[in-house]
């Protein structure tokens, strides 16, 4: 959905606009709402996040958060689950984590709902690629694959046995299969 107004916003008049949900992002001058998530959508969004940061935050490696507002290189986006390395996570003086940070995410992963355009998400990913991202996910629950970017590289189709790639500090296998049993409870 396309809220349209006479004019182009800036990227600085849109962040002073409330919140909304499901939220809002800012592309290209325009204002874009995410779609409501699904069940299977938050199902696979909770298991991922629970995933990478069983494997990651422990050790202090990197941490996986959901619908986490990036701005950056222009745009406002939410992926569905933002991760980023542990040194590039703002924290204030006692420890307690920043709000707001302008940097783009380490892993951006986006879970396709139903009529959702999957040009945008991959826009996106790529957007984000530009702007220092090392991996990209696009996770489709109607065909079961997933749809793998990172820079440099032509993106990657994964189904069925495919281990999943992750970021490399990560210590986690996945294959696509194990993804999406997740939706069988």
């Amino acid at each position: 959905m396309v809220q349209t107004s006479p004019e182009k916003l800036t990227l600085e008049e849109f962040l002073k606009l409330p919140e909304t949900k499901p939220g809002n992002e800012y592309i290209d001058g325009k204002i874009f709402q995410k779609p409501m998530p699904t069940t299977r959508h938050s199902r696979l969004q909770s298991k991922l996040v629970s995933a990478v940061n069983e494997a990651a935050e422990d050790k202090q490696v990197a941490y996986a958060f959901p619908e986490l507002r990036c701005t950056f290189g222009g745009r406002s986006i939410i992926p569905d689950i933002t991760v980023l390395k542990w040194d590039h996570i703002e924290f204030d003086e006692s420890g307690e984590l920043i709000d707001d940070g302008m940097i783009a995410p380490d892993w951006a992963i986006e879970i396709l709902s139903p009529d959702q355009s999957s040009n945008r998400v991959t826009g996106n990913i790529l957007h984000c690629l530009t702007y220092g991202c090392q991996l990209g996910w696009i996770v489709d629950p109607d065909d079961r694959s997933i749809l793998i970017f990172q820079p440099n590289q032509q993106p990657r189709l994964f189904q069925n046995q495919n281990v999943l790639t992750v970021l490399s500090e990560i210590e986690l296998n996945l294959t696509v299969e194990q993804v999406f049993n997740w939706l069988k409870m």
